[in-house]
Order: C-alpha cells, then sequence, then structure tokens
C-alpha cells in the first residue's frame, strides 16, 4: 500500500540551499486533504511528468480542487478526492544568495596585441534571487534535470564565464589594459548575463569581476620579456654575459681545460674573450659583409672575421678559405665547429 505524505513541509532548508525535493527520491504518494505548510521565506512548486504545476506561498494551505486547479485538471477526481496521487514537491529558497563564486574552470584564449597569444584565469562574485519558482524548477529541474545546490550553482557560473569570454572576445583589449577595465566588465558582463538569468526564474542582483590573471605559462613569457625590455643595450648585455663566463669558468678552476669546457679554447684568455664580445656585437648591431652594399660604398669588416665574412674580404668562396686555413698557410682560431680569423692576418697572408 503506497505511504500517503499527509503533511508536506521542509523546517530545516538552510540558508545556501536553493531548493529542495520532496521526497528525496522517487515520487510522493499525495492526496487532497494534505497540509502544505510553507515557511516565510519559501514557495513549494508541485511537480509530476516533467512540469511544474500549482504553487504554494508561505503559509498553511490544505490541498483542495480550489487552489490545486492544475493538479486537479490533471489527475482527475474519484471517489471525493480522496485518491492518492504521486507528484514531487519543491521547495525553492526566496532568499538573496549573496557573495557566491565563480570562475574559470579552464583558462580563457584570447589574441593579445603586444604578447600574441595569452591564456587567462578570471574570477569574481554574484549575487541571485530566484523570483519565479514555477519557471525556476521547470527550466532547472524539468530541463536540465538539476535540483541539487551544487549542480545549479556549477550551471550557472558556466553560463557567466560563457558571456565573459565573448565579451573579452569583442572588447579586443590587451592584458595589460584589462585591471582599469573591471568596473566595464563587470557591468558588460552582467548585461549579458541577465537576461539567461531571468530565462530560468532568476534575478541577477551583482556580477563582479576580482581578477582576470594570466597562467603560468603566460606570466612566464611575460617575465621574459619584461627582462628583456630591462637589459637594454643587447650588446653590452652579451660583452657582459661574456666576461662573465669567462671569469666563471677561471674561478672553478683556472685550466686550460676549464676554458675550454667554457667553450672559449685553450690559452684563449681574456683577450680571445674580448675578441668573442665585438664579433658578436658585430652579430648583433652591424649588417653583415655579405649583405649588398649601395654601389660605391665601401665596406666595412670587423677586426675579427667569420669564414664567411673572411671570404667576402678576400673575394673569394669559403672552400677556399677554408682550404688555406687547413694548410696553414692563413693562421685562424678554431672555436668548436667554426673559425676566427683576424684582418691582420689576412692582410699578412695576401701580403706574402
Amino acid at each position: 500500500m503506497a505511504r500517503i505524505i499527509d503533511v508536506i513541509e521542509v523546517p530545516d532548508q538552510q540558508p545556501d540551499e536553493m531548493v529542495r525535493r520532496l521526497p528525496e527520491v522517487g515520487s510522493g504518494d499525495f492526496r487532497f486533504g494534505s497540509q502544505v505548510i510553507v515557511r516565510e521565506f519559501q514557495q513549494a512548486v508541485f511537480f509530476r511528468d516533467g512540469k511544474a504545476y500549482d504553487t504554494f506561498g508561505p503559509g498553511r494551505h490544505t490541498i483542495t480542487t480550489a487552489n490545486a486547479p492544475l493538479l486537479t485538471a490533471l489527475i482527475g477526481l474519484a471517489t471525493s478526492g480522496r485518491t492518492p496521487f504521486t507528484a514531487e514537491v519543491y521547495f525553492v529558497n526566496m532568499r538573496e544568495f549573496l557573495d557566491e563564486k565563480w570562475g574559470t574552470a579552464e583558462p580563457i584564449p584570447l589574441r593579445d596585441a603586444d604578447l600574441g597569444l595569452v591564456r587567462l584565469r578570471a574570477f569574481g562574485t554574484f549575487s541571485m534571487q530566484v523570483y519565479e519558482p514555477a519557471l525556476f524548477v521547470n527550466k532547472i529541474v524539468g530541463a536540465q534535470g538539476l535540483y541539487q545546490t551544487g549542480q545549479i550553482t556549477r550551471f550557472l557560473r558556466g553560463i557567466i564565464v560563457a558571456k565573459l569570454t565573448d565579451l573579452l572576445g569583442e572588447m579586443k583589449k590587451g592584458l595589460f589594459d584589462l585591471p582599469a577595465l573591471y568596473d566595464e566588465i563587470s557591468a558588460g558582463t552582467k548585461a549579458k548575463v541577465q537576461d539567461d538569468f531571468a530565462n530560468l526564474g532568476i534575478q541577477l542582483k551583482t556580477l563582479y569581476v576580482n581578477s582576470i590573471s594570466p597562467t603560468e605559462e603566460t606570466a612566464k613569457a611575460i617575465d621574459e620579456r619584461a627582462a628583456m625590455g630591462a637589459i637594454g643595450d643587447m650588446q653590452k648585455y652579451l660583452q657582459y654575459q661574456m666576461a662573465r663566463g669567462i671569469r666563471d669558468a677561471a674561478q672553478a678552476g683556472g685550466g686550460a681545460g676549464d676554458l675550454t669546457g667554457a667553450g672559449v679554447g685553450l690559452g684563449a684568455g681574456v683577450g680571445m674573450g674580448a675578441a668573442m664580445a665585438q664579433v658578436m656585437s658585430q652579430a648583433v648591431s652591424a649588417p653583415s659583409a655579405q649583405q649588398p652594399t649601395a654601389p660605391g660604398a665601401a665596406t666595412t669588416f670587423p677586426e675579427i672575421m667569420t669564414l664567411s665574412e673572411a671570404a667576402a674580404y678576400m673575394r673569394v668562396s669559403e672552400e677556399d678559405v677554408l682550404t688555406v686555413i687547413q694548410s696553414g698557410e692563413l693562421k685562424a682560431k678554431k672555436i668548436g665547429t667554426t673559425y676566427r680569423i683576424s684582418k691582420k692576418a689576412i692582410d699578412e697572408y695576401l701580403s706574402a
């Protein structure tokens, strides 16, 4: 025999609990004449066959054909209305929900004028209140199949993040411009979200953006860009790095093997370090000797040349220069897999 629920109430609904289902599982067995007790902050919505029907406001109600006309029309009456009918009752919390949190579960990818592609995370708060409980139950419970508070708030946060992503894409602002636009972003997101919330029977009271920050990968790229900007003069930076490497190798052991391991070669010493710094400076700031020059313009060659620069200076191929180096006719210093040839050595070879 079905268990008849004669008193329908939820006296312990918590302030942060949006909706409570009665019974918790399955359908309840009710009948006309049962008592419905609704607290001041509640409304009770009868739900059957995937649709919200009659709604009861605060107070004590007796289910009759007068105050439950939709249910009466749905199930019909038999034996003076004492036949049980199955349904669920959703007690909707009508309080205002304050300080609800929202945030991006996954980073938002955006194009940035300064950094290219960036990935951002955003967080904030919002407040809301159910204003149409029957519509809320139909849309959230009927359409979405959600009635637990955690499920509902996750669904609502998803709407906020989707609209925020759309707004940021429309604004086309760089990451460094966003902190000054939090108020505008908050207002724009609220304007986009409130219609979606209204279609669910919910009024969006406030929405705030508290932070928009880059992911770790994007933050690392920003730090590297800032470091490059702080360096300023790249030529001086390369010279400093070269001298520092020679010093560290000397402090580590001071032997020729340590310097070789540091990449400067046996007997290179500080003089070779300065020469390499000069070559690196030429590579950064001076045009290559292989680049075409204006007709009649003189080509300036560095005192220490690469293989290609020596070939241009001697007006022969790189293979020809390599041949005379390997034969010992032209003095050169091999550093790793590359050669460095002084202009003085080339002049002595050509004048011999």
